[in-house]
């Protein structure tokens, strides 16, 4: 399979689980991803903002790659390394590619924003995809790292032969048809929002990486077949249910409500990680709402 096929699909951008102690819980990781992979998803992504990465070690990091690299088969597993030296990206992309990883997601540093020009950027990633043993995605997130990343700059960096995607989590979809623009045939775009996974197919996006698929991996998957397979109506009425999950549990409630949601399914949610809190009682009901609402029950 060619980095850039392995990339269409639906991708689960996993939780991270932890015990009371508030470390990892593998057994709890490993469950989890019995139960996502039980569907036919293309992948799954470990250490995404949904996985809570800022707030990872990379012992923990480490063992979670290596719990799923055992269970993945021929899916793609995608694994967020960035981090604000090139230095260390490069060295925990080299690390996760010797544990499994098929691709690394890798955003901007952003601690120093105002030095991040295009051309800081560009000698940035380039450095990662050079030194880098697998394929490298973008990570454009700018609701959490806020640096500017164009189409323009995209368009240059994904004629890098080890640069093959990225993954726009902006929202809306005139982000997404100009980097699908920038990108040509050099590279793949991959939808971060789950209100959007059908149109933005339809605009040429190749799949998607949704922590609303986390939540609902069988409708995702079944939204992504259906527009494969050429019937528009099962796929509009799909995405009509997972869109409301992403704006209820992703969007209005964050991680905490994606692992609440796990919980109400029958899943291993657990706590965040602190500083991040809980769920409050208001959006504990909104989760169970947007639960009900989408009729899911507990199972995933």
């Amino acid at each position: 399979m060619s980095a850039l096929s392995s990339l269409q699909g639906v991708h689960l951008p996993v939780t991270t689980p932890f015990a009371g102690a508030g470390g990892v819980d593998a057994s709890a990781f490993g469950s989890n991803l019995d139960a996502f992979l039980a569907h036919p998803i293309a992948g799954l992504v470990i250490a995404g903002s949904t996985g809570e990465a800022p707030l990872l070690s990379d012992d923990e990091l480490f063992m979670l790659v290596e719990q799923a690299a055992v269970r993945i088969g021929e899916r793609s597993l995608i694994v967020g390394t960035g981090a604000e030296s090139t230095r260390r990206v490069i060295a925990t992309s080299r690390a996760a590619a010797d544990r499994g990883a098929t691709a690394v997601l890798v955003r901007a540093p952003y601690y120093f924003a105002p030095a991040m020009s295009h051309a800081v950027l560009t000698d940035y990633w380039t450095a990662v995809a050079d030194a880098s043993p697998v394929p490298v995605i973008l990570y454009h997130i700018p609701k959490f790292v806020p640096v500017d990343v164009t189409p323009e700059l995209v368009g240059q960096l994904t004629e890098h032969p080890n640069i093959v995607g990225i993954k726009d989590s902006t929202g809306t979809m005139d982000s997404l048809r100009g980097f699908i623009g920038a990108c040509g045939s050099n590279a793949s775009v991959l939808v971060g929002s789950g209100a959007l996974l059908l149109d933005a197919l339809e605009a040429g996006a190749v799949g998607g990486i949704l922590g609303s698929a986390v939540v609902a991996p069988g409708v995702a998957s079944e939204l992504y077949a259906a527009w494969r397979d050429g019937d528009p109506d099962r796929a509009r009425g799909l995405q009509g249910v997972l869109g409301p999950l992403h704006v209820s549990i992703v969007v209005g409630c964050g991680n905490p409500g994606v692992k609440a949601a796990l919980d109400r399914l029958g899943l291993y949610g657990g706590p965040p990680r602190p500083p991040l809190p809980p769920v409050d009682a208001d959006r504990a009901a909104a989760v169970d709402a947007a639960l009900e609402a989408a009729g899911l029950a507990a199972s995933v």
